[in-house]
């Protein structure tokens, strides 16, 4: 479990395309009390920790996260946001997140608001039901509020420190993002018997 809140971004050090792949993570000041075997959120993806030395770690992708992940695209020398999981006692700064990617959501439109910048995306019919004014979603691995919903699109607002230490300051029109629907939002449908499993 997550909470959306960034606290680093790493460099995508190498691709093993072998099988599963292995993503080989350069980050400083993020290892030293890394377990093997911890989970950590890579663009909101949940991955497993398996190998670590002082500034970088490794991580296995199966097919199945490939294919429903923007990993399956992810270059190397790419920056990724990262996230460790939440322990119990820590503060909830943004909303509970499960690293489990429903989907993507597309760039369709960028706009300068003051010093912040309004992003609005496009989701597949099925996911957008789940997405509501004031609510929250995920995207990359960023707990973010919805201002606006239309149909398949919404709209966030990216303040300046966002833009500065995630990786959303660098999307451009056209660009996927791993998208995740919020977790109370998934349970309510399905208690009130609307939406479908976005699985």
């Amino acid at each position: 479990m997550f909470t959306g809140i960034i606290t680093h971004t790493g460099t995508i050090k190498r691709i093993e395309k072998s099988g599963d792949w292995l993503f080989v993570i350069e980050v400083a000041g993020f290892t030293h009390d890394l377990a093997i075997g911890a989970s950590v959120a890579h663009n909101g993806a949940c991955l497993t920790v398996i190998t670590k030395d002082e500034t970088s770690f490794t991580v296995q992708a199966s097919l199945e996260t490939l294919q429903r992940t923007t990993l399956g695209s992810w270059k190397e020398g790419q920056k990724i946001n990262l996230e460790r999981a939440l322990k119990v006692g820590d503060e909830l700064g943004g909303h509970f997140v499960s690293g489990h990617v429903d989907g993507f959501a597309e760039l369709v439109k960028k706009e300068a608001i003051g010093d912040s910048f309004k992003l609005t995306f496009s989701v597949p019919q099925l996911l957008s039901s789940y997405v509501a004014e004031k609510g929250s979603v995920t995207l990359d691995g960023v707990s973010l509020t919805v201002n606006e919903v239309a149909e398949n699109t919404f709209c966030v607002n990216i303040i300046p420190h966002t833009l500065l230490s995630t990786t959303l300051g660098k999307c451009k029109v056209g660009d996927k993002l791993n998208f995740e629907i919020d977790i109370i939002a998934r349970y309510l449908a399905r208690l009130n018997g609307f939406g479908a499993n976005p699985k």
